[in-house]
């Protein structure tokens, strides 16, 4: 299967997130072509800082696969990950990173910092960035205008 249609699932799931009143982020994470682990944003719904779409992702895959170590796995998401959500893909031992948009306010994978790069810590992350930007970037942009 093609990260194409990986990350056009990950799009679906940050529609779920906006139907639910959250920030419009999907994520999925994938091992040998098949989805182990979904999820959207979920901070506001669960009270959970820490309920971010990569996050919840990560959880469902580390228990379908009964490990935490997401070895071999690749993470498809929305929104360039957060420094939050980029340390917990270094922890988990994320294979391979592909992310839509761009996040000039705290992407973590390249635009601010890049954390799933850094020499200094013991695991890298292999990068992707740009795969349906545009729409995921439309998404984004159309939620934050209706609330302002």
């Amino acid at each position: 299967m093609s990260d194409s249609i990986f990350m056009a699932r990950a799009l679906e799931l940050a529609r779920e997130a906006e139907r639910a009143g959250e920030v419009p982020v999907g994520a999925v994470i994938v091992k040998d072509s098949a989805i182990v682990g979904e999820g959207w944003n979920r901070p506001i719904s669960t009270n959970d800082p820490t309920a971010h779409a990569e996050i919840v992702a990560m959880r469902a895959a580390a228990q379908k696969l009964s490990t935490y170590r997401l070895l071999d796995t690749t993470l498809y998401v929305t929104l360039e990950p957060c420094p939050m959500c980029a340390g917990a893909m270094v922890h988990a031992r994320v294979k391979r990173l592909v992310y839509a948009a761009t996040d000039p306010r705290a992407g973590a994978a390249g635009t601010i910092f890049n954390i799933v790069q850094h020499p200094s810590l013991n695991h890298r992350v292999e990068l992707e960035a740009g795969l349906m930007s545009e729409e995921c970037a439309t998404l984004l942009r159309t939620f934050f205008q209706g609330r302002r």
